[in-house]
Order: C-alpha cells, then sequence, then structure tokens
C-alpha cells in the first residue's frame, strides 16, 4: 500500500470539529504502520 495521498480536512460544522483530529490520529498511525505517506490540506 506504499504511496502517497492527498486529503483534504474539512472540519465543518458540528461533530466534525471533534471527530477530525481523531480522525487525523488514525490516519496517522496507519500511514506509519503500512508505510505510506499523506499530503493533508487543512
Amino acid at each position: 500500500m506504499a504511496g502517497r495521498y492527498r486529503i483534504a480536512v474539512i472540519p465543518g460544522d458540528g461533530i466534525g470539529k471533534e471527530t477530525v483530529p481523531e480522525s487525523l490520529k488514525v490516519l496517522d498511525a496507519a500511514s506509519r504502520r503500512f508505510g505510506f505517506a499523506l499530503d493533508l490540506a487543512h
């Protein structure tokens, strides 16, 4: 699954403000575990 992925991070209104930071933690852990890179656009 190696590669580089571009992801737009858009928290939005309501629950997004709470879930986006936690989701980014999950993506970071997955990228380190499976050896891919993320380019995040906030």
